[in-house]
């Protein structure tokens, strides 16, 4: 790390430390807030923008006639894209196909590591985790983000990374393993302790700005303080839904910024860096600002499809007289797009020839279709959900 580039930073402070024989720089970031300049136009106007668009999604949530429906699938294409950016492959047909136990669709590419996938299936149980303690009245606190590492790092690659402890050694943000050549180097593990405090502090108390402010303010002390060996990435972006539930913004899990970092990857660590080394909040939090507008409209869009996609759902099965249980079946396709009769009998409580009768009257439908090649029992993937969750988002 160039202590040279962060000589006149207004966002924390360089310490000399040691690790073994070698000594280095590190940074340890201010307390939070941090002060900003509100006579800049631009990061008005933004702020506005995006209390816009997120009170526009809010709103829909409010109205959703079955929110669990199309909360899973907006879950899940969180976990793929958020556990892309560490650089996993795992896409949404995998991640669907692995819970259901069952081999990707066809035309996948080469089927990702087995770890991979459960990586990503972890974020979504580390989700789920994290709402259901919200529901229990839990605030967000350094006791819960411990939780919320348990689970993320559970059982794959990371396990070895001392899951829900915080870290005890330095760490460092690349390019390599070499101390030495590190970008950016986070506070040595007695700051680290004293900066999750002040954290935890100011998560808790009683807002003295906007809350999207503060939720970019949290985003980057987060990734700055870095408190765990592994996880920190995945874990900083898992948070900030979290928040937005856990702070009544949102009244279900709809926003996710992960395929705006993953998007816009290069300025985003960018952007995190320069406030580490030049103090430069408001780019940051118009960058941050910009991606809520953004992802806002784009859940609003994929929620209103999805709606869409059930009701014509519903228009083909009446047209062709299914019985009730062909509609319920099809909506818990929402929850996961693939399907086998077994998987169907267990669901409906039927019979295996009322299954498979079931499933044919969704293919006659053109509601799923039996993916090819399969061995027994035959397998059907709902195409168009997973389009609609896929489309512009590579």
């Amino acid at each position: 790390m160039h202590p040279d580039r962060f000589q006149h930073t207004t966002a924390g402070r360089l310490i000399r430390a040691q690790q073994a024989d070698v000594e280095y720089w590190a940074f340890v970031p201010n307390p939070l807030p941090p002060e900003l300049d509100w006579s800049e136009k631009r990061l008005r106007l933004t702020l506005s923008q995006a209390d816009h668009a997120l009170g526009e999604l809010a709103g829909l949530g409010h109205t959703l006639p079955n929110p669990h429906l199309l909360i899973a699938p907006f879950i899940r294409r969180e976990a793929v894209l958020s556990s892309r950016i560490e650089g996993t492959r795992t896409n949404l047909g995998d991640l669907y196909a692995y819970e259901k136990g069952q081999a990707p669709p066809p035309g996948a590419t080469e089927p990702p590591p087995a770890a991979d996938t459960q990586e990503v299936a972890n974020y979504v149980h580390t989700l789920e985790f994290g709402l259901e303690q919200i529901a229990r009245g839990q605030p967000i606190s350094l006791w819960l983000i411990r939780g919320l590492h348990t689970h993320l790092l559970g059982g794959v690659r990371g396990a070895r990374y001392r899951p829900g402890e915080f870290r005890a050694i330095q760490n460092f943000i690349g390019p390599d393993n070499h101390l030495h050549h590190a970008k950016y180097i986070p506070p040595p593990p007695l700051h680290m302790q004293q900066c999750l405090a002040d954290l935890e502090t100011y998560i808790a108390a009683a807002p003295a700005e906007a809350a999207l402010v503060r939720l970019a303010f949290i985003h980057y002390q987060f990734e700055a303080i870095h408190p765990f060996e592994d996880g920190n990435g995945r874990l900083g972006r898992l948070l900030l839904s979290l928040l937005l539930v856990s702070w009544d913004i949102l009244p279900l899990p709809l926003l996710y910024l992960s395929a705006y970092f993953e998007h816009y990857r290069e300025d985003y660590y960018a952007r995190l860096q320069a406030v580490s080394e030049r103090g430069d909040w408001s780019a940051w939090v118009i960058f941050f600002l910009t991606g809520v507008a953004e992802q806002a409209r784009d859940a609003i869009a994929r929620a209103r499809h999805l709606q869409d996609l059930r009701e014509a759902w519903r228009e083909r099965l009446v047209q062709i007289k299914a019985p009730a249980n062909t509609l319920t079946l099809a909506e818990n396709l929402f929850l996961n797009p693939f399907i086998t009769a077994p998987q169907a009998q267990e669901f409906l409580e039927v019979t295996y020839r009322t299954a498979n009768a079931t499933i044919g009257r969704l293919e006659e439908a053109a509601i799923v279709q039996q993916i090819p090649e399969r061995s027994h029992p035959r397998q059907y993937v709902a195409g168009e959900i997973l389009s609609i969750l896929d489309e512009a988002t590579q």
